[in-house]
């Protein structure tokens, strides 16, 4: 149940307010209280979503078959998304700052542009090919850009798909807060235990400097 106080555990159910946004609909849910493990659970019941995640899991190494309308619908539902008003937090500055200035204390984290965002925007949580995001349970308010800047850093193994996310979220990734957004997930790498992803870490380090010279550049 501490778990359940801190972060909660009725995203999904908050997600019926959204409109425009690809995703399943929710019917409804049961809860309850396991004392024995100080814990409280939930189900949820939602409609039934055909296509699968592009990856269960893991990272991406090799290029989905997704389509023109794919991403017309992945652009629409980050779009609409960005307008919703929410009082729930789904990324701090604080997470944003720390992460960032354990490998580049230099940078300046203020993020100076907030929207509404998922949260955790990878391709494990996205379908296709119809296009539908999972897993709605801690969005909110996040800097702008940080559901595209996760989807970038997400598809840099596979270097084209990496260029057609950036190309299709440009305006979003080269604001001063996607780019920051992108400095944290390289950071998140370069800062991870050996063996998690270790072929991350080039890629990672070269858009770090690539991102730092962009952000040194008067807005």
């Amino acid at each position: 149940m501490s778990r359940f106080v801190e972060r909660g555990n009725n995203g999904l159910e908050r997600s019926v307010v959204l409109h425009g946004v690809a995703k399943p609909k929710w019917y409804q849910s049961v809860s309850w209280v396991d004392h024995a493990h100080n814990r409280m659970w939930r189900a949820d019941e939602t409609e039934l979503i055909e296509s699968r995640q592009v990856i269960p899991w893991g990272f991406l190494r090799e290029t989905p078959a997704l389509s023109a309308e794919w991403w017309r619908d992945l652009n629409s539902s980050l779009d609409a998304l960005s307008k919703h008003a929410t009082a729930h937090v789904a990324v701090h500055q604080v997470r944003i700052t720390e992460v960032i200035t354990t490998t580049f204390p230099e940078v300046d984290t203020t993020i100076d542009e907030w929207v509404t965002g998922h949260g955790d925007f990878y391709w494990q949580n996205l379908t296709a090919p119809k296009f539908c995001i999972l897993d709605w349970e801690d969005w909110g308010a996040a800097p702008r850009g940080w559901d595209a800047a996760s989807l970038w850093h997400d598809s840099l193994l596979v270097p084209p798909l990496a260029d057609r996310v950036y190309c299709e979220r440009q305006t979003d990734l080269d604001s001063r807060s996607g780019l920051l957004c992108q400095l944290m997930r390289c950071a998140e790498i370069l800062t991870a235990p050996d063996g998690y992803a270790d072929d991350l870490i080039e890629p990672s380090r070269t858009h770090a400097q690539r991102i730092i010279d962009q952000l040194s550049t008067p807005w």
